[in-house]
């Protein structure tokens, strides 16, 4: 009795051994992926000897390969065959395996296994290629669940088939940008000769930009020069020399500029702090004809501060301010449009405000 039972526990390990290295057939196929990548007919388009004896190779053993997983079937030949391979790995000591004169290596092997996992790992090692992605396979996997896990599955490429092809990985070089990945430190480590080579090749231009705006404003008695745009220092170059040509060309259109700011932007004009706009796309015409505009500029600016007084009053002493920086860049007639507008609101309105009871506080009207 107890030779019985351990000889049933014995036949029972067995199985179990034998069960825990059953492949199925979707897992041999991925094994197999860095093999066939290897000698795959398609990769041998400029030989034709060697396509066609992959191409006679491979369908012997995908015959090998599909009588294996069919149940019951016992009667087994041994399969000798012959491939191209286009690796060069350590040659095994097994193996025969030769050059031909395109450069391929020529394997030869004979299958005589009766499992999945034996006959892939037969294959690999006659091949000279490694078999540690079948050890991480689940061999054990029953074929419903292997189903499951097929569905909706993103397509990943094995390693092998880059290595085979000299296409990129894009998971090795998401990895590398990651661990390159800049940082201030190594931005300024790398443009930092580029930086000083531009800043003095720059010095000059940057040296003519201010004496003429120095010069402007002194010949004009400007308060200031300004532009509203970060244009580079050429093009603010051309837009001082513009107007040094139109001082010396029609000096007498300028005797009104006194004290003023100038700021060069996209449109003509006198801007709502009361500064005078030059459009850059504007012709000397354009400039001449706002420069000859300015006293009724400057009557209109004297209407809107009355106007904000006015505003002030009914709104209990509170402040209205304009603070170019906060605000948009309006012009000096759209600025008293909106006053006006609101002004005329407050009328209707009638708000019961007290004199002077938000006398301190200041706003901003947009």
């Amino acid at each position: 009795f107890y030779y019985f039972v351990r000889l049933c526990l014995e036949k029972i390990l067995l199985q179990c051994i034998i069960q825990s290295r059953t492949l199925s057939g979707a897992d041999a196929i991925h094994a197999l992926r860095p093999f066939y990548f290897a000698v795959h007919p398609d990769f041998f388009g400029q030989h034709p000897k060697e396509r066609e004896v992959n191409e006679n190779s491979l369908k012997r053993l995908n015959g090998y390969l599909e009588n294996l997983q069919k149940p019951g079937f016992r009667s087994f030949k041994p399969t000798q065959l012959t491939f191209y391979v286009r690796e060069r790995e350590p040659n095994s000591s097994n193996v025969q395996e030769s050059f031909s004169p395109s450069g391929f290596r020529a394997v030869s092997f004979t299958l005589h296994t009766r499992d999945l996992l034996s006959t892939v790992l037969d294959i690999l090692n006659s091949c000279s290629l490694s078999t540690e992605h079948v050890q991480s396979l689940n061999v054990n996997s029953q074929p419903h669940k292997e189903a499951k896990s097929t569905l909706n599955r993103p397509i990943k490429w094995d390693k092998t088939y880059y290595s085979f092809t000299g296409f990129k990985d894009p998971e090795e070089e998401l990895e590398q940008a990651q661990r390159v990945e800049t940082t201030l430190i190594s931005w300024l480590d790398d443009n930092e000769a580029t930086a000083v080579k531009k800043l003095k090749k720059s010095l000059p231009l940057r040296k003519e930009l201010e004496r003429l705006k120095v010069e402007l404003s002194h010949q004009l008695q400007l308060s200031d020069i300004r532009w509203q745009r970060s244009w580079g220092i050429a093009h603010r170059c051309s837009q001082l020399h513009s107007l040094g040509r139109l001082v010396q060309q029609r000096p007498e259109v300028l005797k009104n500029v006194k004290g003023r700011t100038v700021v060069f932007t996209d449109r003509s004009g006198m801007s709502a702090a009361g500064h005078i706009m030059l459009g850059t796309m504007d012709v000397h015409h354009h400039w001449t004809k706002i420069f000859e505009r300015l006293p009724n500029y400057y009557k209109l600016q004297k209407r809107l501060l009355f106007l904000e007084d006015r505003i002030s009053q009914l709104l209990g002493g509170i402040q209205v301010i304009y603070i170019e920086e906060l605000q948009p860049l309006l012009t000096l007639e759209e600025y008293y449009d909106t006053l006006d507008s609101f002004y005329n609101k407050l009328l209707d309105s009638r708000l019961p405000f007290h004199p002077h009871s938000l006398r301190g506080l200041q706003m901003i009207l947009e």
